[in-house]
């Protein structure tokens, strides 16, 4: 009698161990970036006429996040801070990174240094494989031993230009791969990216979990898009550089979709993939060529480059394959600074030992919802707009100007140490407080109705901001 019961205890515990270590497995990551996607640029946040059906998917499978942030309002420091979880002015990253030119505010020595700590250095060391397909637009020299590359910073491979697809979205030039330049490549850069990211996982030798960071050019200009598409909007655009913006984001949302459904064949069980921009929309012939910007920023205030909302206010979609997460849409506040901490709890991987700005989202997967202990801030220089700081804690969202003795400052591309003293020795001022609960496209500055939060937040902003301000990089021209 003793046997049979020793042998169904045994079948038992066999079971359980199963069973625990299939929920402790590490999940593959994927984070997938467009390039100044608006916030109402897709159909499932209301676009009225582009069709994007396979991001509309994910979003019904999955999370669609209505209060999502980028790091910062444009490309480069929007993209340090998801690399880092930490402000991209700790960094050093303040505005998108040109090619180099020296300058007098240091501007060409913009790289993402080689001490950063990052996601999939951070994850590689939890024993992922990682890749990197599409843009970096982290470094000021790329592909130059002068700065680092992407393997540095944990990419077992990378396959990536420096800014845009050139000299178009069609045909690009100016993919390298491991350091190799590759020339010309036939098709268009989002399925070239989503192509290039799917041969890596066909290639892949080892059984590993993985990190894949699938940075798409689209919807950036120079705009190119298959004509059977811009054919497909003519009709309900107002021009045809019109319907070749609608055209160049549902060819995105095939990408995306020709990626996905990869992932759901042959990874299927455990794979989580988290969908967004680096920043809003650019705004139409801002510079000369951009013509085909008819990017949306939905119901938001402002554009790509303003720290209205419409700026960092962006898309996000999170679907976790073959778990059961909550589903539908979710107000919780997200920023792209919460994946590293979150992937890091998820993965079982160490977190840096430094202060982030972000925070795990597992329990927002889990139900929803989210409570942050910390508040968003932005302190963005270069802002079209004259308030070049802004913080959202709650539903509540604080702005103000900076001013040095009677003037305001103008715009700062950088902090070096030519312009250090200034900078921090700018007074807040002009505040607007917003209500975001109520009105998200920030029409009324209701500063006068809520006088006690007013002030309350105005001097939480004092404190953040000082504390940022003093992490903050300021570049250094060594001599000789």
């Amino acid at each position: 009698m003793k046997k049979p019961f020793l042998m169904i205890a045994i079948l038992v515990l066999i079971s359980l161990f199963a069973s625990c270590k299939q929920e402790k497995a590490q999940p593959n990551i994927v984070v997938i970036m467009c390039d100044d996607l608006g916030y109402g640029d897709l159909s499932c946040y209301g676009h009225p006429i582009i069709k994007t059906p396979n991001l509309d998917e994910m979003a019904r499978e999955g999370i669609k996040l209505t209060n999502c942030y980028s790091a910062a309002p444009v490309c480069s420091p929007s993209r340090a801070g998801l690399l880092t979880g930490r402000s991209p002015n700790k960094a050093g990253i303040y505005d998108f990174i040109p090619s180099p030119k020296k300058s007098e505010d240091c501007r060409d020595l913009v790289h993402l240094q080689d001490y950063e700590q990052t996601i999939p250095a951070m994850l590689k060391s939890a024993g992922y494989s990682t890749c990197l397909s599409g843009k970096w637009h982290c470094s000021s020299r790329f592909n130059s031993d002068a700065q680092p590359k992407p393997g540095h910073f944990g990419f077992d491979h990378w396959f990536a230009t420096h800014n845009n697809a050139s000299p178009s979205h069609e045909n690009p030039k100016n993919f390298v791969r491991n350091g190799e330049d590759i020339g010309i490549l036939e098709g268009f850069s989002c399925q070239i990216v989503a192509n290039e990211a799917i041969q890596w996982l066909k290639d892949k030798k080892d059984d590993k979990p993985f990190y894949l960071q699938v940075c798409f050019h689209e919807p950036h200009e120079p705009v190119a898009s298959p004509q059977d598409l811009v054919k497909k909007y003519l009709p309900q655009s107002e021009n045809e550089n019109q319907a070749e913006y609608f055209a160049n984001v549902e060819n995105m949302d095939k990408a995306a979709g020709q990626l996905i459904k990869f992932l759901e064949e042959y990874y299927g069980e455990n794979t989580l993939i988290f969908f967004t921009s680096d920043n809003g929309p650019e705004t139409l012939n801002r510079y000369y060529r951009a013509t085909k910007s008819f990017g949306s920023p939905g119901e938001l205030k402002g554009m790509k480059l303003w720290t209205n909302e419409a700026g960092f206010h962006v898309p996000g979609i999170l679907y976790w394959m073959g778990k059961e997460t909550y589903k539908g849409s979710s107000d919780a506040i997200v920023s792209s600074l919460d994946l590293l901490p979150t992937y890091a709890e998820m993965s079982g991987a160490s977190l840096p030992n430094r202060t982030l700005d972000g925070e795990s989202i597992t329990s927002l997967i889990k139900t929803g919802k989210k409570e942050r202990s910390k508040p968003l801030i932005w302190a963005f220089y270069d802002a079209i707009n004259e308030h070049r700081v802004a913080m959202r804690v709650d539903d509540w969202k604080i702005m103000c100007r900076l001013k040095s003795d009677t003037a305001y400052i103008g715009h700062i591309h950088n902090l070096y140490e030519g312009n250090e003293k200034l900078m921090k020795e700018a007074e807040l001022v002009d505040f607007e407080l917003y209500d975001m609960k109520k009105d998200m496209g920030e029409t009324e500055n209701v500063a006068k109705d809520y006088p006690q939060v007013y002030n309350e937040m105005i001097e939480q902003l004092k404190v953040e901001y000082k504390e940022l301000l003093e992490e903050s990089h300021i570049w250094k021209r060594k001599t000789k």
